[in-house]
């Protein structure tokens, strides 16, 4: 199970990897001395791979420290040294936190990102982990959203608790709160309305739906994960930062990595928001929304 896990992270950072990794091994082949000119490429290469400016910075200075503390010398020892550098900034400040149940997970990002599609992978995962799951349409706003949802929710043999379109949010987040709590059910998962432009209806809306969470359902842990889609790379670190300035989010979901050549974007979003990276998504298939795993995600990109 974990080895198909790895090939398909790997074949899904495939295109980042052409981008990044060959780059950077061919300047450490090429490289006589560990010297400032050494470090201009790289910087080039990673700023290039949608690491952002910031992050790239900050994996220079640390590649720096490790170097003079290890006493490196040899340019073809660096490539070691860079995958664990960038390792241990996605692990920093991690807490590997048990899954606690009953769970709500809120579900928010901007139309377009794969949220429904992820909604409907997640709740595949709890299935087949024998966990009971309950889907809320709380995207109301959307017409397709709901039908989509409902087809995620067959697909997945999870039950759906939806009202009709352009319906109060709220209200069907309210009905799914009895439905789960009456049928027991392990975790329930609430679909969002993907509306960024208008920030302050979202505001209302999220903090109404958080209030209604907090009071029928205080015995659940809740988590809000926000969606971004990584074929935009940095341009998913300024949508999030929009996110963040109207509720706190728990997590990320990213989608669409193995599209693009701007996978580097996962070190930056770890490095410059601090917020962990719970799965990424890394192909069309139902189980290809994958739990996040800095060992293996650094492995398969280098």
């Amino acid at each position: 199970m974990l080895n198909n896990f790895f090939d398909k992270l790997k074949s899904g950072l495939s295109k980042t990897r052409n981008n990044l990794t060959d780059k950077v091994n061919e300047l450490f082949k090429l490289a006589i001395t560990i010297d400032e000119d050494l470090y201009e490429e790289l910087e080039e290469i990673l700023i290039t791979s949608d690491i952002g400016m910031e992050t790239t910075e900050n994996i220079i200075e640390k590649l720096k420290d490790k170097i003079r503390q290890e006493k490196i010398s040899d340019p073809e020892a660096l490539m070691p040294c860079l995958k664990e550098v960038i390792r241990e900034m996605m692990d920093e400040n991690a807490l590997e936190e048990e899954d606690s149940f009953p769970k709500v997970s809120l579900i928010i990002g901007v139309n377009g990102v794969g949220k429904t599609t992820s909604i409907g992978k997640i709740a595949f995962r709890y299935k087949n982990e024998g966990k009971k799951v309950i889907l809320a349409a709380g995207d109301t706003f959307r017409a397709a959203a709901i039908d989509q949802l409902e087809i995620w929710g067959d697909r997945a043999g999870v039950q759906l608790v939806k009202h009709q379109e352009g319906s109060d949010p709220a209200a069907v987040v309210y009905d799914a709160i009895q439905a789960a709590k009456a049928r027991k059910a392990d975790i329930l998962i609430c679909d969002t309305a993907g509306r960024l432009h208008n920030k302050k209806n979202l505001m209302n809306e999220l903090s109404k739906i958080n209030k209604i969470i907090d009071r029928e359902f205080s015995e659940a842990k809740k988590e809000t994960l926000l969606v971004l889609d990584g074929t935009t790379g940095q341009n998913a670190i300024i949508q999030a930062k929009q996110f963040m300035d109207v509720c706190p989010i728990d997590g990320i979901i990213l989608t669409k990595l193995d599209g693009t050549a701007k996978g580097g974007v996962v070190i930056s979003i770890k490095s410059t928001l601090n917020i962990p990276v719970k799965y990424i998504g890394v192909g069309e298939g139902v189980d290809d929304l994958q739990k996040f795993d800095s060992k293996a995600f650094a492995d398969a990109l280098f």
